[in-house]
């Protein structure tokens, strides 16, 4: 038979206090066998009004939290007045929510369990499905007549009836571009017109953006964010193009291969025409290195096409679609393939009338809220695809709900020629 633990759940301190002729009696009015318990009782006791516990929380933790506090590394908690607050990893940003708990729970500091109250000698297994505290009756009732029963006090430091469950959700890097736009960088010339007050540096803007800082650094990539004079910036639109097009130009009047551009020589030819800094992070921004040859670097294809494209589909503005593929690939250097998987989230081709059209709708642009984000494409396209949509909404989803579920939760869908089409419930 498996000894018990005994304990008891009192009043609060001062009330009254146990002593063992009380523990003994309750045994005994219980109809226990006092043979099968443990030799330490503890008496517990709710908390007192001296006692502060306001301050304590109850956390769900995930294994990569668990494993992030094992390796020394920190969790925080991030949000505004009037944001709903995430809890961050290095990697990873977790929503936070509080939840009931149906059973209350209580914490006791030094309260102690089953193997940890028994002052007997442990006997040994009989089988391999035995606990390490089970022993026969003959054998417990023997070591009962040589130990003696001892009572300790414990104290309930607080009782949950609510914890904080964390779920896994995509990055909030909304806040960064709009903070940044606000500095938008388009030339010395126009500095002076910049509130200095709105500036942030790499930790500040860590500070205020709900992500971990990991998923912070792909957000200023996302951005093409470069750090001048100390302060984290965006580009202006057409002032980058500008740049970047002169950039890339020098490809073509330098007769440099795709995979052999110099970045000294880049940097030099825009001297005077940008700021040195501003010249280093944009090429930092749209080139890699080049494998297998050492100080040369290959521009980045995807980046490029889309600097291009978002420079041609100016806001209001309607393409024939072979018009802009034709105008597209023109403008960008020789070698380099514009291809449609590049205006993802930059503009949706409308193929529904009688000449396929595209025209621009940045992702960037649309509403926060998913019920308003859906009505506004819907206005502006009837039927979607799922691969169509799915820029637009995938920041709405998790690693357990994907865009196929929000689709099907925020929109109806039917086939048309075999293929499935999503359009808006009402």
């Amino acid at each position: 038979m498996e000894e018990e633990s005994y304990m008891e759940v009192e009043e609060p301190e001062g009330l009254y206090v146990r002593n063992l002729d009380d523990v003994k009696g309750i045994i005994k009015h219980a109809k226990l066998d006092e043979r099968n318990l443990t030799h330490i009782t503890q008496a517990i006791y709710y908390p007192s009004s001296e006692v502060v516990s306001d301050n304590l929380k109850l956390l769900e933790l995930d294994d990569h939290m668990i494993k992030q506090i094992h390796e020394g590394q920190s969790l925080y908690f991030k949000g505004g007045h009037n944001e709903k607050v995430v809890l961050c990893t290095d990697e990873k940003t977790y929503d936070v929510k509080a939840a009931e708990i149906s059973n209350s729970l209580l914490l006791i500091p030094d309260l102690k369990f089953a193997a940890a109250t028994s002052t007997s000698p442990l006997k040994s297994p009989r089988t391999a499905n035995n606990t390490s505290l089970e022993r026969s009756l003959n054998d417990s009732a023997d070591d009962d007549l040589l130990m003696e029963r001892t009572l300790e006090q414990r104290q309930i430091l607080k009782i949950f009836h609510e914890y904080f469950e964390c779920r896994e959700i995509r990055p909030k890097f909304r806040k960064m571009g709009d903070l940044l736009q606000m500095t938008r960088y388009s030339g010395p010339e126009h500095e002076e017109a910049i509130d200095r007050k709105l500036l942030f540096t790499f930790d500040q803007l860590l500070d205020t953006v709900q992500c971990s800082r990991k998923e912070f650094v792909e957000g200023l990539k996302q951005y093409r964010c470069i750090e001048f004079e100390g302060w984290m910036r965006v580009l202006e639109c057409e002032y980058e193009y500008r740049i970047v097009n002169l950039m890339v130009g020098l490809i073509a009047e330098n007769s440099w291969p795709l995979d052999e551009v110099e970045r000294e020589e880049t940097i030099n030819a825009l001297e005077g025409i940008a700021p040195k800094q501003i010249v280093e992070g944009l090429f930092d921004v749209y080139t890699v290195p080049s494998d297998g040859k050492e100080n040369r670097f290959t521009y980045k294809e995807e980046l490029v096409a889309r600097i291009v494209a978002q420079n041609i589909l100016q806001p209001g503005l309607k393409f024939r679609v072979d018009e802009f593929l034709s105008t597209w690939q023109e403008a960008v250097p020789e070698g380099m393939k514009c291809d449609e998987k590049y205006l993802r989230g930059l503009g949706i081709f409308d193929k529904e009338g009688a000449v396929p059209c595209i025209r621009s709708l940045s992702e960037e642009n649309l509403p926060l809220n998913i019920h308003d984000r859906m009505r506004l494409l819907f206005k502006t396209k009837s039927k979607w695809t799922l691969e169509e949509i799915e820029p637009y909404i995938e920041c709405f989803s998790t690693p357990v709900l994907s865009v196929s579920t929000l689709m099907a939760k925020h929109a109806r869908s039917l086939m048309e020629n075999g293929v499935r089409f999503y359009v808006t419930k009402h």
